[in-house]
C-alpha cells in the first residue's frame, strides 16, 4: 500500500463560519491507494494513488477499505455508510451504525458527537447542513430524483429539529456536482421539477432549465439553483459552494456520467464535543 496519508489539503472544506463543533469535508480524487480507472490525477494522466470509497464500483475491495480507513483516521470519528437508492429516505446516522448491509437511505442526521453522516457522489449533488451553534448536522444525497422527492428540504427540517431552532438559521453546503453546461435531461426531468414547483417557484425552475436549440426536447439542468430553490421553501439562505462541475474538473473529481467506470468520494459532516 503507499503509505502517503490522506490530509485535509486532499479535500475541500466548507468556507462556512459555523461552531469550531462542526467538522465537513468532501474528498476528491486524491489521496488513497486505488489505481486506474479509480485512480488519482498527475502530470496529465490518471495513476494510481486514488481515493475511490464506493464498494460497488469494480474496484479492488482491499483498496477501497483502505481508503475508507484513511478517510476515518483523519476525521477520527465513526461512519454511518449508507445505500443510496435516490429515494427521500432519511436516517439518524448512530442508527445507521451496524454490522451486515448498510441501511438503505439518501440522507442522515444526527446530534451525537463522534458520529459522521456520509453520503457518496460522483456527479449527484452532496449537500451538508448544520446550525450555526453546532448542535445538529447532516447529508443528504441529492441527484435529480431526490431532489424532486424533497430530500434536501425534508433533511434539513430534520436537523433544524434536532437542534430545536428555526430551519432559517441552518447553514447549507453545496459540494461537487455536474454543473449546469454538463447536464443534459429530457422534457420528462424538467416537468417532474415544473410539477413539484410552488407556483411562486415555477419562473425561477424553469429558468435552471436552458432549451438546447440544437437538440429539441434536450435541457442543461442546473442541480445547484434547484437545490438553493428547495432550501428557499425553509428560509435557508446561508448556502456556501455550488461552483463546481465533476465532470469538467477530471483532475479532481470523479464522474460517473464522464467515464461510468470509476470511483466515488464522499462528503461528510460531524460534530466534535
Amino acid at each position: 500500500m503507499n503509505e502517503t496519508s490522506l490530509t485535509e489539503a486532499d479535500c475541500l472544506l466548507p468556507p462556512w463560519r459555523v461552531s469550531a463543533r462542526v467538522r465537513a469535508l468532501v474528498t476528491t480524487r486524491a489521496g488513497g491507494v486505488s489505481l486506474p480507472p479509480y485512480g488519482r490525477w498527475a502530470s496529465g494522466r490518471e495513476v494510481k494513488g486514488g481515493l475511490n470509497l464506493g464498494l460497488h464500483t469494480g474496484d479492488d475491495p482491499a483498496h477501497v477499505e483502505e481508503n475508507r480507513a484513511r478517510l476515518l483516521a483523519l476525521a477520527g470519528v465513526r461512519a454511518a455508510w449508507l445505500e443510496q437508492v435516490h429515494g427521500d429516505a432519511i436516517v439518524r446516522a448512530e442508527d445507521a451504525l451496524r454490522d451486515g448491509p448498510p441501511v438503505r437511505a439518501d440522507a442522515s442526521v444526527t446530534a451525537q458527537p463522534g458520529v459522521a453522516c456520509v453520503v457518496m457522489v460522483a456527479d449527484c449533488l452532496p449537500v451538508l447542513l448544520c446550525d450555526g451553534e453546532g448542535r445538529a448536522v447532516g447529508a443528504a444525497h441529492a441527484g435529480w430524483r431526490g431532489l424532486v422527492a424533497g430530500i434536501v428540504e425534508k433533511t434539513a427540517q430534520r436537523v433544524a429539529d434536532l437542534a430545536q431552532d428555526e430551519a432559517s438559521a441552518l447553514h447549507a453546503y453545496l459540494g461537487p456536482a455536474i454543473g449546469p453546461q454538463a447536464f443534459e435531461v429530457g422534457d420528462d426531468v424538467r416537468d417532474a421539477f415544473l410539477s413539484a414547483a410552488a407556483a411562486t417557484e415555477r419562473d425561477a425552475t424553469a429558468r435552471a432549465f436552458v432549451a438546447r436549440a440544437d437538440a429539441p426536447g434536450k435541457y442543461r439542468a442546473d442541480l445547484y439553483a434547484l437545490a438553493r430553490l428547495r432550501l428557499a421553501r425553509l428560509g435557508v439562505t446561508r448556502v456556501t459552494g455550488g461552483d463546481a462541475c465533476t465532470v469538467a474538473q477530471r483532475e479532481r473529481f470523479f464522474s460517473y456520467r464522464r467515464e461510468r467506470v470509476t470511483g466515488r468520494m464522499a462528503a461528510m459532516i460531524w460534530l466534535t464535543d
